[in-house]
């Protein structure tokens, strides 16, 4: 079981599984949503609970497509396509120890100039 929460602690995560390995997106709606590129894990929705629901603001940034942030401080939440059975959860949510490491690298033709990808890992254009 893992456990996080957003800066202020409104909203709270559990997550009852295994986590898998993240992925970092370098696309712009990304990038803008969170000042820098985004590293999110795929959960279930069945493996996910949220406590706090009602703090956890929705930008459908597209049709398919809803973003998920706390109304109160900010911090970056979700990634949801509506027509999945899984959130992607933000890296950062997540308190204490993940036992993970990232997977690859996705939206590197959009990534900012002010830095290199030099991890060694997969890289994908889109």
């Amino acid at each position: 079981m893992h456990r996080g929460s957003c800066l202020c602690g409104a909203v709270r995560i559990t997550v009852e599984c295994d986590l898998p390995r993240p992925t970092a997106c370098h696309c712009t709606a990304c990038r803008k949503q969170t000042g820098h590129y985004e590293a999110s894990i795929d959960i279930p929705r069945t493996a996910l609970q949220v406590a706090g629901e009602n703090a956890v603001r929705w930008y459908h940034s597209s049709e398919k497509v809803r973003r998920g942030f706390c109304g109160t401080c900010g911090s970056t939440l979700f990634w949801d396509p509506v027509q999945h059975d899984w959130t992607a959860v933000a890296m950062g949510v997540f308190d204490g120890a993940t036992d993970t490491a990232l997977s690859m690298h996705i939206f590197v033709s959009e990534k900012g100039d002010y830095y290199e990808i030099r991890d060694g890992l997969p890289q994908k254009a889109r």
